[in-house]
């Protein structure tokens, strides 16, 4: 007699340990709902310039449907090397050095396969993007999460990274401006790390898909400091600065030997990008920057708006001086973050992410995406204190 099929005991072992994302887990029970303001969802509410659609829809009309090179299109490639040499000071080989990807997370997706070996320890910080720990294991490696914290506007330290070190330790993944958090990184601290990382011989992946939405100061690469470009994975893509996120275009560049083993999976997992999408792209690095000092602008005013909002109604947020998120503390509220995103959504309809999906040090607080309309975020916040005030009257 046949033994009955049982599709889940097929599942491997280290897929079956990988937990779902906490913010799409979050998302399935807004998506039941009506009239909901979300303040989750990390995408901007901007469509994508009219002259950047314009370029995919002139490339479909061209025929421009084919397969491109594993690398990408030269002419991205190149026009990707030109802007990073004068945004970030970084020089890049367009023929070998840059790598075109199915958005930053393939990028860093495979990054991190390029270089972990089993048992190997990746450091990165923590409150951070869902995906960092997942692909680490995934990779059969070890992900190590450095704490930051609030009094420090969620910088990371190379003192704390530090002491995370051991000698099984391969690499460190940094993201500034940091989703969800909106951390930043001065000079100085980055060239602690930059000598941290250089006398431990680690290597360094840096996410900078949020560098162009700083608000204040400049934003430093830590590839661009002395010895750190050939130890370095520098990734970036154009969904937050060109309201790009459906096209999925993301990349890397590094030095030859990482790039060629990036590009290796790639080729069998990806093949290439999309060549409309990359024709897209094209247009947005050629032409796009001030599409992005406009949305760059618009967030700015959000920020302020929302974090005044929150301090006000006693949930303690510092200001974020990148990307689009604010990330308050609910301590107050005697609420736990998934408690108090879930009875958010459920009393006053209106959807933030609960800080625990960022890792346990993201415990205690949420994060409210304000890439959203001005005029909602404005009645998201006068529910939220609405439901503030009540969560405190019931403790």
């Amino acid at each position: 007699m046949a033994t009955v099929f049982q599709p889940e005991s097929c599942v491997a072992d280290h897929v079956r340990a990988i937990p779902r994302s906490g913010i799409r887990d979050f998302f399935d029970i807004v998506q039941g709902m009506k009239d909901v303001i979300s303040l989750g969802v990390g995408e901007p509410d901007f469509v994508t310039p009219w002259h950047i659609r314009e370029a995919a829809i002139y490339a479909l009309e061209r025929g421009r449907t084919t397969y491109t090179s594993n690398l990408g299109l030269p002419k991205l490639r190149e026009a990707i090397a030109v802007s990073l040499q004068r945004h970030f000071n970084v020089s890049y080989d367009p023929k070998n050095q840059i790598l075109i990807a199915v958005g930053v997370s393939e990028a860093m997706d495979v990054a991190i396969r390029a270089i972990t070996n089993p048992g190997d320890e990746i450091l990165y910080h923590e409150p951070c993007y869902v995906s960092y720990s997942p692909s680490i294991s995934l990779a059969a490696g070890k992900p190590v999460p450095v704490a930051c914290q609030a009094g420090n506007g969620f910088a990371v330290s190379a003192e704390a990274i530090a002491r995370a070190i051991t000698p099984r330790s391969k690499a460190l993944i940094l993201n500034f401006p940091t989703n969800p958090t909106g951390g930043t990184m001065t000079r100085q601290e980055l060239l602690k790390i930059a000598d941290l990382v250089a006398r431990h011989n680690l290597v360094v992946l840096t996410d900078e898909i949020y560098s162009e939405l700083t608000f204040e100061g400049d934003h430093v690469s830590i590839a661009s400091l002395p010895g750190m470009a050939e130890r370095t994975i520098f990734l970036h893509g154009f969904s937050k600065a060109y309201a790009m996120t459906g096209f999925r275009i993301g990349y890397a560049c590094g030095p030859v030997a990482l790039i060629e083993a990036m590009m290796r999976i790639h080729q069998y997992s990806m093949l290439c990008a999309s060549i409309i999408s990359q024709e897209a792209a094209i247009e947005a690095i050629l032409r796009g920057e001030p599409d992005t000092a406009s949305m760059r602008d618009q967030y700015r005013l959000r920020r302020n708006y929302i974090v005044k909002a929150l301090n006000d109604m006693g949930l303690t947020c510092h200001l974020p001086r990148g990307s689009f998120y604010a990330f308050p503390s609910i301590l107050s509220t005697g609420l736990s973050s998934k408690e108090f995103a879930l009875g958010l959504l459920q009393k006053e309809k209106v959807a933030c992410v609960p800080g625990a999906a960022f890792g346990a040090s993201g415990e205690g607080f949420v994060r409210c995406c304000f890439a959203t309309a001005f005029p909602q975020i404005e009645v998201a916040m006068e529910r939220m204190a609405r439901f503030v005030k009540t969560a405190r009257a019931a403790r």
